[in-house]
């Protein structure tokens, strides 16, 4: 866990940064595996750290931060306490998460601790929370093979006039059941016309014969996220649907056999737009996004990234076709990407799946 911050305080330095106050929970998670639930601050420095917090945290946060080669953090103190104003009295320059902090709180910061000068960071911790290390890539297997679990299950448990909303629901109870923590973000159920929805929130409608499916869900596995997406039919599929679900299908398994390090992500997602353009569709979201502490992360995955993939990154590949009114197809994976190639870490059947 300690590289974390050491790899952290080498890109402060090449910034000429000789500090940072971590706001955002999720990042702090990252660097100390304090849970994003826990209200406080970390502040670092080249060569110390504290964490600052309420009292009524502070036995919970010393039981999760643990000591190997170095400490992670240094000291747990009080925030209502005025014992750590001092930190940055030799510090020039610190940086803090502009895109987090608010005005008001930035105000706060540069005052309660004396700093000369606040410098945006640019998401620095973002950008190295995008390269996962063994356990994190662990963590997200779980969750995905979680997941597939989920999938499986229910494919015997949706019957025709069910509501979305039960769907949905059972989804939740199964991952509270299996393993996972709960759910990385509330699950998609589109039944019918309502899959021509990407973002359809799960309703009373009952699932009706030839209804196309749209399912989303993920679950999280000690804070880290899945996501998968598959389109099931009940009772039959109908054939005005089979070209528009094989076209979606041939993108998404083209992108996976493109993955890999290096691999330039305008490229990749122009590739699919130019083959949904060339039938008369639209990709009318992302191709996919960065998967880990949250369930959007860096990078984005679309033709206004001009970036590269990079081994140990963990993305998803989704592309989708939405017929308003009729229908949607989206068939997405949580995908890691290796040097040479990548690894579907999300399993689930992808071809036909009638119930």
């Amino acid at each position: 866990m300690n590289y974390k911050i050491r790899a952290l305080r080498e890109r402060l330095k090449s910034l000429n940064l000789e500090g940072m106050i971590v706001s955002n929970p999720i990042n702090i998670k990252y660097l100390t595996n304090i849970d994003p639930e826990i209200q406080g601050i970390l502040l670092i420095t080249r060569k110390e750290n504290i964490y600052i917090t309420y009292t009524m945290y502070i036995e919970d946060v010393n039981r999760t931060l643990t000591i190997d080669d170095e400490i992670i953090v240094a000291d747990v103190r009080d925030i209502s306490k005025e014992e750590a104003e001092n930190f940055f009295v030799f510090c020039e320059n610190i940086g803090f998460e502009e895109s987090y902090v608010t005005y008001e709180q930035y105000k706060k910061l540069k005052q309660r601790y004396r700093i000369n000068n606040m410098v945006e960071t640019e998401g620095i911790i973002e950008k190295q929370r995008m390269i996962k290390d063994e356990e994190e890539i662990e963590n997200i297997k779980k969750a995905c093979e979680i997941t597939d679990n989920c999938f499986d299950y229910l494919l015997t448990f949706i019957k025709e006039g069910m509501t979305e909303k039960q769907v949905a629901l059972e989804i939740e109870m199964f991952f509270k059941t299996h393993g996972a923590e709960g759910v990385s973000f509330d699950p998609i159920v589109a039944s019918g016309p309502n899959s021509s929805i990407p973002h359809w929130k799960p309703g009373e409608r009952k699932i009706q014969m030839a209804d196309p499916i749209l399912i989303d869900m993920g679950c999280k596995y000690n804070g880290y996220c899945s996501d998968m997406t598959r389109t099931i039919f009940m009772g039959c599929i109908l054939e005005e649907i089979k070209p528009v679900y094989d076209l979606v299908l041939k993108n998404q398994e083209y992108v996976l056999d493109e993955i890999r390090n290096n691999y330039n992500i305008k490229t990749i997602s122009r590739s699919v737009e130019d083959s949904f353009k060339f039938n008369n569709y639209a990709l009318i979201h992302g191709l996919g996004h960065g998967v880990g502490l949250e369930i959007h992360e860096m990078p984005n995955v679309n033709i206004k990234n001009e970036s590269f993939l990079k081994a140990n990154m963990v993305i998803t590949d989704e592309p989708g076709i939405y017929l308003p009114g009729k229908y949607g197809i989206r068939i997405e994976d949580t995908v890691l990407v290796n040097k040479n190639d990548c690894i579907a870490l999300t399993k689930s059947n992808k071809g036909y799946v009638v119930i």
